[in-house]
């Protein structure tokens, strides 16, 4: 992977099935790790959950929220090509682009560090928390300090960033945005 440069920010037009679902795990880690801190430790569990899931949307593709959102009307912007509404959501698995590394670098991260807070240190909660914030930042902005770092080690993405009327794309996903 070659390194690069520049900012990366995903489409943020719309609220999109992985945009939603984003802003939905931001909000259960920030309230998961905030219940840890104020009422019991073992909300800390809702967290080593969410992480459980982000790893298996990126190893599987398939993903509880997204599901239900797209039963809801949202459609995908990372779903397999033939999907369809009223067909399951599946995101698409076909190779490691960088939206996919995003779920399984979040979720590990978010599994260990759960785990710490309970065996090691409470101080543990300060990540969740953090990346709580992150993705729900990242979902209501498009902004991502995990998605730089790994746009900026060569990590291609997927979700293509809207472009003006006329200026070139630099690369085809198939999955560009009509501007």
């Amino acid at each position: 992977m070659p390194l690069r440069s520049g900012v990366y920010i995903v489409p943020t037009h719309r609220w999109y099935i992985e945009r939603t679902v984003w802003l939905i795990a931001g909000c259960v880690l920030l309230a998961a790790t905030s219940l840890s801190v104020l009422a019991h430790p073992l909300f800390i569990l809702a967290v080593t959950a969410t992480g459980l899931a982000s790893v298996g949307v990126s190893l599987t593709g398939y993903c509880i929220v997204g599901n239900l959102l797209a039963r809801l009307g949202f459609t995908p912007m990372l779903g397999r090509p033939d999907w369809r509404p009223g067909r399951a959501y599946f995101m698409q698995t076909d190779r490691w682009y960088l939206e996919r590394r995003i779920y399984l670098v979040v979720g590990i991260n978010l599994s260990i560090a759960s785990v710490l807070s309970i065996a090691h240190s409470p101080w543990w909660l300060l990540f969740t928390g953090f990346v709580g914030g992150a993705m729900f930042w990242f979902a209501a902005t498009g902004f991502c300090i995990m998605a730089n770092g790994l746009y900026w080690l060569g990590a291609e993405p997927r979700l293509a960033p809207l472009r003006e009327p006329g200026t070139p794309a630099s690369r085809s996903t198939g999955n560009e945005v009509p501007a």
